[in-house]
């Protein structure tokens, strides 16, 4: 069975649903409507009696890009994630909060959920590739989340309990990407393989896990989750929620924004990322 919910792909056979994001063009970039999309399509794996495990993947040559920044950050005036000052925190928070709880979507599947990086899986696209319960990445793909840098917060505050608090701190100072096998050597994931081999590996993983009953699986990915639960998760991503929005609009964030404007939002990544101080910036 196949079928489509707005930029998401779902495809259910042999008790698998592979759902797929599905804007290769755009690097499959998060835009307005990809959150509920994600949402739709995962409850929709939830209550399909047909599938016992969900693979998530990315149509073209990556999993995510993160957020639209040719619309959010380049394209001048306001939209969803942008407010001209004085900001209302709330406004933003309630657009945000949105998002992160349709990503969280695939951490409440009933179904385990296995998500197959090919390429790469960075900022708001490193969220949702966390959210899933296991990943293998192709080894050579990347996984980072730049914005920490400037702009930008993980609101769904994975990074901290896949990593611990050292190596999670490490990521988001920095901002870095790390290759699929870096990731693996940190535990973030669950391994990495090369290119090849990636299809095979998730087949032969989907292949032990989909004979389990459902009523099995459902229970033992209940158990661990609560684990995480119990330690403030929702507390945590809304802190980290009600920051993203500060990011964007700190004055660093504000110059950001408004560099991209002025250069196109790749060059205003290039200065950021540069370690220098933003064009503009008092820090």
């Amino acid at each position: 069975m196949t079928m489509k919910f707005g930029t998401v792909l779902y495809d259910a056979r042999d008790r698998v649903a592979t759902i797929t994001l599905n804007r290769p063009e755009k690097f499959n970039a998060i835009n307005d409507s990809m959150p509920s999309d994600i949402a739709l399509a995962f409850d929709h794996a939830s209550d399909d009696d047909s599938v016992h495990v969900v693979v998530l993947t990315g149509a073209g040559r990556g999993l995510c890009g993160g957020y639209d920044l040719q619309v959010y950050a380049q394209d001048s005036g306001e939209n969803q994630v942008n407010q001209d000052m004085p900001w209302d925190s709330m406004i933003d928070y309630r657009f945000m909060s949105r998002c992160t709880e349709k990503f969280m979507s695939i951490w409440r599947c009933h179904k385990p959920v296995i998500a197959k990086v090919q390429g790469d899986a960075v900022a708001g696209g490193s969220d949702i590739a966390l959210c899933s319960d296991i990943t293998i990445m192709n080894e050579t793909a990347r996984i980072g989340h730049p914005p920490a840098r400037v702009w930008g917060c993980p609101t769904t505050a994975m990074w901290v309990y896949r990593l611990g608090a050292e190596r999670a701190k490490k990521m988001l100072f920095t901002g870095d990407l790390i290759t699929g096998k870096q990731a693996e050597e940190i535990r973030l994931i669950d391994r990495s393989v090369e290119l090849e081999g990636l299809d095979d590996a998730v087949a032969g993983l989907v292949e032990r896990i989909k004979g389990v009953p459902k009523n099995q699986l459902m229970m033992m990915k209940m158990l661990v989750n609560q684990a995480y639960e119990n330690m403030g998760l929702a507390t945590t991503q809304m802190i980290a929620t009600l920051f993203d929005g500060m990011a964007r609009h700190s004055p660093e964030g504000v110059r950001f924004k408004e560099r991209a404007e002025q250069v196109g939002f790749k060059q205003a990544i290039r200065e950021r990322d540069s370690g220098t101080p933003i064009p503009g910036s008092k820090i």
